[in-house]
Order: structure tokens, then sequence, then C-alpha cells
């Protein structure tokens, strides 16, 4: 069974690697999302452990020399968890946990205990069960953090542990039991969408926490669940949303992440459905965060991978009242970094070149939303007209706000 949320802060450690196909600012980048990751779990992070290493090592991921490090560092300060960047195999965290004796998780681990932490609905929490399963199925020699399960805590949410004799035969069964579930009600979920009619779908997609549940508010003027920490939202939404007076639905989805943990992307394609199924995507970016275009590219792959990256689609970048820059000084001839180019700048490299229609917003204080409601109003009546070409006279566009 999924726990409630703890509300007492564990303190904890991270360990990350600069390695051949990740350097220094690379990694930098991830473990700040790592330690937003911890702090959306419930923790709060001491200090971070970095290593260059050609690759991870096999054993214990880092090399001996920094597992001592780390060891001595977590007994003298008392930490209880320690978090890896990347996905650990089931030998290295058996082995990690021999070692330092304290709980070790991993990203995957990390991403799923906020999963079972944000599920609500019998659906999301299943999808969520299921990939806890399928992630502890081949890690099943875990040596004492069973009798720590008994605590809760970050990373301890999951369905839980029982005797390794028999606990391989209980999961298998759990997780044909939990895919057999997910099968019925993916096909009442698939007629309800059949239900909704001929209106035109819209999906929000993007990284997490750029702003989509606001921005779904904002136009539904509904109050699905918003905040500033990742995958606040986890639940498919959908709302009626009408423009003028062109009605369409418009869907909220799960946010996505870089390493996104392959059982999830396996367990959660049926709630992606909405944005496979979808007429209309609006990629939600957030502008103001210094890896933009890398969020945008992993959303793009995602969307690839569930055959949704033909849609038409229009690009929201958003939190624009966020956006900072360091302003350089007319005598400089430094050459212009990402650091230091202006939102007007940005406007104009390749994004003026985009195929999609492009727009910049603040979802927070509606800024710039005529423009983008225009936009939205426009790419669904194409739609709409291709649909019921003999009905195009009864909408027009009109601004909601302008006209109350």
């Amino acid at each position: 069974m999924l726990e409630k949320k703890e509300h007492q802060y564990e303190r904890a450690v991270l360990v990350g690697l600069v390695t051949q196909n990740q350097d220094e600012s690379k990694l930098k980048e991830y473990m700040d999302e790592l330690e937003f990751l911890a702090f959306t779990a419930g923790a709060t992070v001491d200090k971070r452990f970095t290593q260059k290493l050609t690759q991870p090592d096999s054993k214990t991921f880092v090399g001996s020399g920094k597992a001592l490090e780390i060891k001595g560092y977590v007994k003298e300060n008392g930490i209880g968890t320690v978090i890896f960047d990347d996905e650990l195999s089931p030998s290295q965290l058996k082995n990690l946990e021999r070692e330092m004796e304290v709980k070790i998780l991993d990203r995957t681990n990390l991403i799923l205990d906020i999963f079972a932490q944000r599920a609500q609905t019998s659906y999301a929490r299943t999808q969520v069960e299921l990939a806890q399963y399928q992630y502890l199925l081949p890690r099943l020699t875990r040596m004492w953090t069973h009798l720590e399960r008994q605590k809760g805590g970050i990373g301890m949410r999951g369905p839980g542990e029982t005797e390794i004799e028999t606990d391989r035969r209980i999961i298998r069964d759990r997780i044909t039991l939990l895919k057999d579930k997910l099968k019925t009600i993916d096909k009442q979920m698939s007629t309800q969408r059949q239900n909704r009619g001929k209106m035109v779908r819209v999906s929000l997609v993007g990284y997490t926490n750029v702003g989509k549940s606001t921005l779904m508010n904002a136009l539904s003027k509904s109050e699905v669940f918003a905040e500033n920490k990742l995958f606040a939202t986890l639940d498919t939404t959908v709302r009626k949303v009408v423009i003028g007076n062109l009605p369409f639905l418009l869907t909220d989805t799960v946010g996505f992440i870089r390493k996104l943990p392959t059982q999830l992307v396996e367990s959660f394609k049926s709630t992606l459905d909405e944005v496979r199924e979808a007429d209309l995507l609006i990629h939600v970016v957030d502008i103001s965060h210094e890896s933009f275009e890398d969020h945008i590219a992993s959303v793009n792959q995602i969307l690839q991978e569930i055959d949704a990256h033909q849609k038409p689609m229009i690009m929201v970048f958003n939190k624009i009242d966020d956006f900072s820059y360091e302003k350089k000084d007319d005598d400089d001839l430094t050459p212009s970094s990402k650091k230091n180019i202006s939102l007007e700048e940005w406007k104009k490299t390749w994004m003026a070149k985009s195929k999609h229609p492009t727009v910049f917003i603040s979802a927070l204080n509606k800024e710039n939303f005529p423009e983008m409601k225009r936009m939205i109003y426009d790419e669904v009546h194409k739609i709409h007209i291709s649909r019921f070409p003999y009905n195009d006279f009864l909408f027009e566009y009109f601004d909601d706000e302008e006209e109350k």
C-alpha cells in the first residue's frame, strides 16, 4: 500500500559522476534537479559528492575511496539517506547498503517515491504501484531495508518487502494482477474519450514544473492543483474551455523529466494516451530555466516515443516574469552565452524560425494572454472547420476578458 506523505524532512547527501557522457556543467544541472526532487520528496540536502570516472564503478558506482569518504561523512553527521543521481544496479545497491549501513536511493527510486505521494486517483495509484514492483523485483536481495520500511520516509512508500524466498512469486503475481487492472481501466478511459464527442482535444505537455497547471487554471477558470514542486500534477485533468465562442477540451498531463525511469514510461503510457489522441499540443516551456532547451529536447524525445511528435503544436514560453540575464557592457567583446542573452534576443534566435506558432507569456500574471488565446483559437478553429466545414459561421473570435 502507498503511504501518506511524511511531514518531517530527512537529511540526505547527493552523489553524482562526471563521465565521458556527462561533463561538470551537465552534472551540476542534474544535481540541482536531484536536489529539487529530494526536496519535493521530503528531504534536505546537507552535501553533494561528485567524482570524475570514465564510467560508473560496477561494484559501488563511485570509487572505493569516494565510497569511504561518503561513509565517513554520513556517520559523522548522522545522515540517514544517500541519493545517487543515476539508477543503481541491484548489485551496486546491495554493496552500498552493506558498506554504508544507511538508506540508499537512486534517482529512479526517488521519482517513484514522489509519484507515490502525488497519486490521488485509483488509476494513478495502480500505475505507480506497478512501476514500484517492477523496480523492486530484481532488487529483492536488499539486506536490511525491510526493517526500515516499517518506519516510512523517502523511498519507503513502496509496496513493501516480505521474505526473499516468497517475494519473487508474490511480486510477479501482483504485477500480473496490476497489469490486468490497468487494462480494464484503460478500456473504460478509452470509452470515456470516445463519449466526449467530436470536440477538439488539446493537451498541455512540457517538462515538470514549467507551469502547465497554472496555465490550465487560467484558461479553464478551474482549480487544478499547482505547486512549485516537481510532479505537482500526476493525475490527468480534463476541462472544457471556451475561447470566443469556440469550445474545446483541454487536458493537463504529468510532466516529463530527464532520465525518466523506464518503469514509469511503461506504466504511464496509458496516461499519455491523452497526449497521443489529442488534436493539438500546447508545449509549455519555462523560459526562465537555464536548461530550457534541454527540457524541450527531452519532451520532444518522449513525444516521439509515444508517436505524438507530428501533431500540430503551439510553443508557449512561460514564466517571462521570472526571466533574468546578466547584461553585458557595451565594450565587452567576450562571446555571448545563455547567461547574458536578453529575452528579446532569444526571440530572434531559432525560436523565430520555429515551424510552430510561438508566444511568450506569464501564466501567473496573465501577461500576453490575448495573443496566446488568439493563437489557440486559430489553431483549434482550423481543426474544427476541417471536421465540421458546414458550421464555421457559428464561430467568431473575441477576447473573453475584454467582452466582460
